[in-house]
């Protein structure tokens, strides 16, 4: 399909300039203001013509001005501050004849998908993924807890993955992004990077300089895609391969059992950390950041065959502060 025309309309820069729009420093903003940049970044996405985009913190509307470009169906726009109303309205007015525009004020992590997905198809998961794409510059500060709970919600198939395989374009710091894709050996792997790759495929398409940005951010800013498996590589619930992850990489230096140690009770730790890792067939003296995602997955089958004798570990916590024993109280 021909790229779409958009009328004529001030400039980001100006509209920033016309509405007092400052960066905020405590909701991680950053204006990105190169057309160029923001076509890319939609242009990673894939094919969008006709299809539903929900855009993550849009703020202004320099990257919705080049989603809309491609002409989608409709577009979502989900954004926390109110003080970018007017800019996005003057967007929804001037293309209400060819793109519909939803402006939702709010969080995303409350936004409820069911509402803004409620007349798409949804596809099969097996199948070609659904007409549903989400795009964002996300704020620094939520990225990656924003990222996970995406991630718990594709392992559900909730959410916006309740329609299917729902591809995301998102933008993180250069170090995230990094540790997103790192695969094992890599100085910036970590429990990220295992979370991610076990139930998507992602890549870090390009990096965009932090002198592109107003304010100038003090690191540059990576865009990766991330498009969930057909086949999850593990079929063990989110929380526990989170849970495994989270203690191993705690001690991501030190040899991997330590930190896998610590998912058991002290009185029986030596006996099924040497069991756990006896069953996944795994060197005990490898370091986390070492161990590929097959071997990880091992790791999550063995607890879960363990867990099954011993249930109790599924509820302990190491981290959980000891209770007091309190005596002699009348």
């Amino acid at each position: 399909m021909n790229q779409l025309r958009l009328p004529p309309l001030p400039t980001i820069k100006d509209l920033i300039k016309l509405y007092n729009l400052r960066a905020l420093k405590q909701l991680s903003q950053n204006f990105l203001l190169d057309e160029r940049i923001t076509d890319k970044i939609v242009r990673a996405a894939g094919n969008i013509s006709n299809h539903v985009v929900l855009e993550v913190g849009p703020g202004p509307g320099s990257i919705s001005r080049s989603i809309l470009k491609k002409h989608p169906c409709k577009l979502i726009l989900v954004e926390k501050d109110h003080r970018f109303l007017p800019t996005l309205q003057q967007l929804q007015e001037a293309c209400e004849d060819k793109v519909k525009i939803d402006i939702q004020i709010g969080d995303i992590r409350s936004y409820d998908f069911d509402i803004g997905f409620k007349n798409v198809q949804s596809s099969d998961w097996f199948g070609v993924p659904p007409p549903i794409h989400l795009i964002g510059n996300l704020p620094f500060s939520v990225s990656t807890i924003l990222l996970v709970n995406w991630l718990h919600s594709i392992s559900e198939k909730q959410a916006a993955w309740k329609y299917g395989r729902t591809s995301m374009t998102l933008t993180f710091q250069k170090e995230v992004a990094e540790r997103i894709v790192a695969p094992p050996g890599h100085e910036q792997r970590c429990r990220l990077s295992v979370i991610c790759q076990l139930w998507c495929e992602v890549r870090n398409k390009f990096l965009i300089p932090g002198k592109a940005f107003l304010p100038k951010p003090d690191v540059d800013v990576g865009v990766v895609t991330l498009k969930p498996l057909k086949y999850p590589l593990t079929d063990v619930p989110f929380k526990m391969a989170e849970k495994i992850l989270r203690n191993i990489f705690n001690m991501r230096q030190k040899y991997s059992f330590k930190g896998a140690s610590r998912l058991f009770p002290e009185d029986i730790r030596d006996e099924l950390v040497s069991r756990m890792y006896y069953v996944a067939d795994l060197d005990p003296h490898i370091r986390p950041f070492q161990i590929t995602n097959e071997e990880y997955c091992r790791l999550f089958y063995a607890y879960k065959i363990i867990s099954e004798d011993h249930p109790e570990i599924l509820e302990y916590d190491s981290r959980a502060p000891k209770k007091n024993v309190l005596k002699n109280i009348v």
